[in-house]
């Protein structure tokens, strides 16, 4: 008889819950379910959210301070539930990530949860890359603090890097208009793998793997030396390596495998619509196209 396979909860890729949504995150735990409405056709659905169906809640967040702060991960373990984390740190700028902590503060976060976890229950997503202008001339990105964020990851023994570059959504376009002189660019490709094979020797001396989020193209073109592959944030394989259990290994279909991504089957329990993200991303994808969120604290 095969062993019953349970699942995998994201948390979330479309809001930050452990930064604005841990009361209500714990809520449901002890509820033993989730109820999700699905963005695009309005179904609702019931997830199970007890230890006896849930291999591991996989958390995405740019601010584990509440997280960390809260006690909440140890709680969960004693659960009976494994975690994972897909922690996203950028080069702090005020104008690219507005409501975030300090960059010190972030890299410090890091060390928490390597320490009180394992770092091989951490992935770091330096994400998205982006390049703009803020006069209409010259152009910068968001790359200058990538050593530095590397050689702390490095510290904390985190071994994968995942990482894209900004995709230029209409909305995106939208929400920039009101700012005088500012302007997003695309960089051709041969730039862009110029800039992977850059990280790519980096990382590979501090014992870092590059990995790449629906980059496919690029992929494609970069030279048969390169190590960079594509990346599975949510990496059931993996999951079961660390944790061991059965899981489903087949790519999740809603995600963009057209792309690239390399996820494996999980079920998302954010909300776009009742869990708003306060971080104000300028290059967000999942925030309205005004940057109308203002209150970045903890909601129900």
């Amino acid at each position: 008889m095969q062993p019953v396979k349970k699942i995998v909860i994201s948390a979330s890729r479309r809001t930050d819950i452990p930064a604005f949504y841990l009361k209500w995150f714990a809520g449901q735990i002890k509820k033993g379910f989730f109820k999700i409405t699905n963005p695009y056709n309005g179904h609702i659905s019931i997830v199970p959210a007890t230890p006896d169906r849930v291999h591991t809640i996989a958390f995405w967040s740019k601010n584990f301070r509440p997280f960390i702060k809260s006690g909440f991960g140890p709680e969960l373990q004693k659960k009976g539930y494994n975690l994972f984390f897909n922690f996203t740190i950028n080069t702090r700028s005020p104008l690219l990530e507005p409501n975030l902590p300090s960059l010190d503060d972030r890299l410090d976060q890091l060390a928490c949860l390597s320490s009180r976890f394992d770092p091989g229950t951490v992935n770091w997503r330096f994400d998205p890359i982006c390049f703009y202008t803020t006069d209409g001339s010259e152009i910068e990105n968001n790359l200058h603090d990538f050593s530095r964020i590397a050689k702390a990851a490095a510290k904390c023994g985190v071994k994968r890097c995942i990482t894209s570059f900004m995709d230029h959504y209409a909305k995106i376009k939208k929400r920039t208009a009101a700012i005088k002189g500012f302007s997003f660019i695309d960089p051709p490709p041969d730039k862009k793998i110029d800039i992977l094979l850059s990280m790519e020797q980096t990382l590979k001396k501090l014992n870092i793997n590059l990995f790449t989020c629906c980059e496919k193209e690029l992929l494609a073109k970069l030279p048969e030396y390169s190590k960079t592959v594509a990346s599975s944030c949510i990496p059931n394989n993996l999951l079961m390596q660390l944790y061991k259990g059965n899981l489903a290994l087949k790519k999740d279909t809603g995600q963009r495998i057209k792309q690239g991504c390399g996820c494996k089957v999980s079920i998302d329990i954010g909300s776009y619509r009742e869990h708003p993200c306060y971080h104000n991303c300028l290059f967000c994808y999942a925030c309205p196209a005004s940057r109308g969120h203002s209150k970045p604290e903890e909601k129900k």
